[in-house]
């Protein structure tokens, strides 16, 4: 069966039992449909980068699952019509990664950003800001318009 990877956004105003209560209810929807959850993650409360229907704060859920296509049409749909979950993001995967996700690890444990390797922020290399060359001020020679 594919594998597919399903972040959710509850409501701001749900308790955290309320919000994990999701999780199950959307586990066995998958599950009544032939799926399986293989991890589920609950991220907590945290500040949307934008409103959603007047919240600016939701719940995020992960779950990774192993599921037919049919279940997981079946889970989005239905946490579109309710009434607590105002974002469903589903991604297929070619297989799950081992170990907590990204979200949970620890800053120390995710590693650096990008390629910016050893070099600190301000040191820019090869710039050279102090000489000018020789423009003395002025812009150089205006031509004359016809």
């Amino acid at each position: 069966m594919p594998l597919y990877e399903h972040v959710l956004i509850a409501r701001q105003d749900l308790s955290n039992t309320q919000a994990e209560g999701l999780i199950e209810h959307f586990s066995t929807v998958l599950a009544d449909n032939g799926g399986k959850v293989v991890e589920h993650e609950y991220w907590g409360v945290r500040t949307l980068a934008y409103k959603i229907n007047k919240n600016r704060k939701g719940h995020y859920a992960f779950l990774r699952t192993d599921a037919p296509s049919g279940a997981v049409l079946e889970m989005e749909r239905l946490a579109r019509l309710h009434d607590d979950v105002m974002r469903v993001m589903t991604i297929r995967v070619d297989e799950h990664q081992e170990g907590p996700s990204v979200q949970m690890q620890k800053r120390e444990e995710r590693g650096e950003r990008g390629d910016r390797g050893d070099r600190p922020r301000g040191d820019r290399g090869d710039r050279d800001r102090g000489d000018r060359g020789d423009r003395g001020g002025d812009r150089g020679e205006r031509r004359e318009r016809n």
